[in-house]
């Protein structure tokens, strides 16, 4: 026989207990009727006794029930305490209220929903809550968002944490069930902790200033060069440096690099009207302006080796005439060139990046154009580098000569098969929308947009840019109003809003991870388990910087690629450090860098999570693991350079190298002091050999 349960019981959903006679033999109860009739009185006495106490247990906050994860039934909306205050829509019309307690014993994303068949026909609302009962804070609550008007809740609890979870009866007071459902965190791969910095101008640059091979956050204005220096051991320390008035002030984009190879980053400011550079002297304590009187409507701006000399030159896009360039004599001294590339006669050149394309090792340039319509003032073009200082035009032919209006594209290897493909990112959909583009080799690109994400990604912007943020091995654009696309891997992007705009990028505190710059905001990344990698250049044949050049890792996730450039996106510049995140890559097979003088240099088995200098030609230098070798003081030092060794360190020799990377000093080790008096004021690189492997760490001789 079944059993079921009186369903004139108020609020209570009738259920069936299965009870067969030969269960029931055992009570001895040999009239049928009477023993209907007393297991009958025995169920329901035994279910309002129940039912009473579910009551009293979950009336209010005070008498919450716990709870865990699994299926819950709610008999009726009935209790004394109205659930306040309300995190949810619906308004404050609920008259009774149900309470629950969960303390979960792990960290969870938990759902509370009544989404369920059962509930077909009721109206739920539930609140959820930290807190204690009488100061109780909103953390979730949900309305309609199940199906009709059931509710389905999210909120990530930590372990060991109450959570009140309470439903009202604003539109309902009938029973219902609902479940909590427990799942492990996705781990937080965006999660930025926002700093305000004090600053003087607009802060344009993250990028190495004094030679440390540290980022630092520079803003300008035009007679004042503002600098929060990073130090070794966290923070910064801020220093102005008061020029002469800029005769044209940085007011469409700004580009650094070393013009005149002195170990200190200069910069070029580029305006409305014309170009200013802003010279650092030889000791790092002041700058020198140098403008040029020709008439310049400046878009984006780079440092570059144009001619491929082995010094630094300086290109800006002119917006209403062909483009202009500055050449560097060597001696620091640049002299303007107009025309050669880009020579459109109304101009519309707006973001320029230099790149390799084509794998040839020497740097090409790509412009993005915005004109409107589909005027040669609006057609993206590609310069290929010819190795021999001249450039060919060769868009259409590569399928990237597109008149859609952009002010800048994202170039990277966006699927680590060793070759650049691009986001070519829209500022107005009046000629179509963002293009992601495939680089498949020998000069075919493949557009790839549909199905990616971009051809349903809608914001619209002036500003793009590509950097692994979360370190997952796999390039991310940062785009329109600071919207992250994360790179899926599979040539799909995702979008996550994590910064109010776009900015500059780079590592401000040295921990691995990118950092972005906005306004006097930074928005420091918050490490997760990925690793990484990054890897200053230090040319000698070449430019110091060593941009142009190109770096590439052999790891088990394929092949990495950075060129290091001066000036990309827009308006902002970014660290000169190529930085690459490897997620759960543990070992690096290779490391090449192809460098602008065609020197290449090859190096095995490199540790991850580190940052390596790289000196043209020269050894390899680990700068993180140096202090875990030794450390040196004072710095800057003026006579002498004290070294520390840690632990059972010995040295067999060192060498001291300058801001060209040349070696000025090298001895066996026999003490912990090393003279530097002769040295003339500047940047230098201490290494010391131990175990055949050299370590490195910079200083400033006074």
């Amino acid at each position: 026989m079944t059993r079921r349960w009186p369903s004139s019981i108020h609020g209570l959903n009738p259920w069936t207990l299965n009870a067969t006679d030969e269960e029931l033999k055992p009570l001895e109860l040999k009239n049928p009727a009477n023993r209907k009739s007393i297991m009958n009185r025995i169920f329901t006495l035994t279910t309002i006794c129940l039912f009473a106490l579910s009551v009293t247990a979950q009336d209010d906050c005070g008498t919450a029930l716990n709870i865990t994860a699994g299926l819950h039934t709610v008999a009726a909306v009935d209790g004394s305490e109205i659930p306040s205050p309300v995190c949810t829509s619906g308004g404050d019309n609920a008259s009774n209220g149900e309470w629950y307690r969960y303390t979960p014993t792990a960290d969870y994303d938990v759902t509370i929903s009544t989404d369920l068949e059962q509930n077909a026909g009721v109206d739920t609302r539930v609140n959820i809550y930290v807190g204690g009962c009488g100061s109780l804070v909103c953390i979730a609550g949900d309305d309609d968002s199940g199906d009709v008007y059931l509710s389905i809740a999210e909120f990530g609890a930590d372990a060991g944490e109450s959570y009140y979870i309470a439903f009202d009866d604003n539109w309902d007071d009938s029973g219902f069930d609902f479940t909590l459902t427990e799942n492990v965190p996705t781990p937080t791969v965006f999660d930025y902790d926002p700093q305000v910095m004090s600053t003087s101008g607009n802060s344009l640059a993250v990028v190495d200033m004094n030679g440390d091979f540290l980022d630092d956050l520079v803003a300008v204005s035009a007679d004042l060069i503002n600098i929060h220096f990073q130090q070794p051991g966290g923070g910064f320390i801020e220093q102005d440096f008061v020029t002469t008035t800029a005769d044209h002030t940085a007011s469409w984009s700004l580009a650094a690099g070393d013009i005149d190879a002195n170990g200190y980053t200069d910069l070029l400011y580029a305006g409305g009207s014309g170009v200013t550079f802003m010279m650092a002297n030889d000791d790092g304590t002041g700058y020198e302006e140098v403008s040029f009187s020709e008439y310049v409507f400046c878009q984006r701006s780079n440092f570059v080796d144009i001619n491929n000399d082995g010094n630094l030159d300086a290109f800006v896009c002119h917006d209403v005439q062909p483009n202009v360039y500055f050449l560097n004599d060597g001696d620091g001294n640049l002299t303007f060139y107009q025309g050669g590339l880009g020579d459109t006669p109304d101009g519309g050149n707006y973001g320029s990046v230099w790149i390799d394309y084509d794998n040839d090792h020497d740097i090409d340039m790509f412009i993005a154009k915005c004109r409107g319509g589909d005027s040669p003032a609006n057609i993206n073009q590609m310069h290929r580098n010819n190795g021999d200082g001249t450039f060919t035009e060769v868009a259409e032919g590569l399928g990237l000569a597109d008149n859609v209006q952009t002010w800048s594209s994202a170039w990277g290897d966006f699927d680590n098969d060793g070759d650049m493909d691009v986001l070519v990112g829209a500022s107005s959909t009046a000629n179509g929308s963002h293009k992601l583009i495939r680089n498949d080799g020998n000069d075919v690109f493949v557009d790839v947009t549909a199905g990616s994400g971009y051809d349903t990604f809608g914001p619209t912007g002036i500003e793009h840019c590509t950097y692994d943020f979360d370190n997952d091995g796999y390039l991310d654009v940062m785009g329109a109003g600071g919207e992250i696309m994360r790179n899926n891997g599979d040539w799909t992007f995702s979008p996550v809003s994590v910064i109010p705009n776009n900015g500059s990028v780079g590592d401000l505190n040295n921990d691995g991870f990118l950092d972005i710059v906005n306004g006097s905001t930074i928005y420091f990344h918050e490490t997760n388990d990925n690793n990484w990698i990054k890897v200053n250049t230090i040319g000698t044949e070449s430019n110091i910087n060593g941009i142009g050049a190109r770096v590439e890792i052999e790891s088990s996730m394929g092949r990495h690629i950075r060129d290091i450039r001066s000036g990309e996106g827009f308006r902002y510049m970014s660290s000169l450090t190529a930085h690459i995140g490897l997620g759960q890559v543990e070992e690096i097979e290779q490391m090449t860098i192809f460098w602008p003088s065609g020197v290449v240099d090859v190096f095995s088995d490199v540790p991850v999570n580190t940052t390596i200098n790289v000196t043209e030609g020269g050894a390899l230098g680990i700068i993180e693991a140096s202090e875990d070798i030794y450390s040196i003081y004072p710095n800057p030092a003026a006579e002498w350079l004290n070294v520390e060794l840690k632990g059972d360190v010995n040295p067999m020799r060192y060498d001291v190298y300058d801001a060209h990377g040349q070696t000025v000093m090298s001895a066996a080790w026999d003490n912990n002091r090393i003279d530097v008096s002769k040295l003339p004021t500047g940047y230098y690189i201490l290494a010391l050999e131990v175990d055949g492997n050299l370590f490195q760490q910079s200083f400033t001789k006074k």
